[in-house]
């Protein structure tokens, strides 16, 4: 933990994959101030039809991208913004996804939620101005 997903309706060349999640672990390291170790990141590619949205009501679905942050609980809203700001910028800027056409999601966990054997085990909770 942290588990970083984004959803898409298309496929990616394995090195554009690993060139954003390589971006979106180094920023969510520097930003939550988390041991970048901990973060793992899943770009799950549904194909073709597999994730939409009705933007307007009164139109038809669209294809859209969704990314799910499953993070420690505590963080304030204000970060969590700014983070989910800086993460769709790199999905914006390397998947060509349309602004409108993303959506992010936080779950919130605590530290014994989240296990990781080669670190320790569970994650240390969250404490304004430290890092974990």
């Amino acid at each position: 933990m942290p588990y970083l997903q984004i959803d898409t309706p298309a496929q990616y060349p394995t090195a554009l994959k690993q060139r954003l999640a390589e971006k979106m672990c180094r920023t969510y390291a520097e930003m939550m101030s988390v041991d970048i170790r901990r973060i793992s990141v899943a770009i799950r590619e549904l194909g073709e039809g597999g994730l939409w949205r009705i933007p307007d009501a009164a139109g038809a679905p669209v294809p859209v991208s969704l990314m799910m942050l499953d993070i420690r609980q505590g963080r304030p809203p204000e970060l969590r913004m700014a983070l989910a700001k800086a993460l769709c910028a790199h999905c914006i800027e390397l998947l060509g996804i349309p602004e409108d056409r993303l959506n992010v999601e936080f779950t919130q966990h605590t530290g014994d939620e989240m296990y990781h054997p080669t670190l320790g085990g569970y994650s240390p909770d969250w404490t304004p101005g430290e890092a974990g």
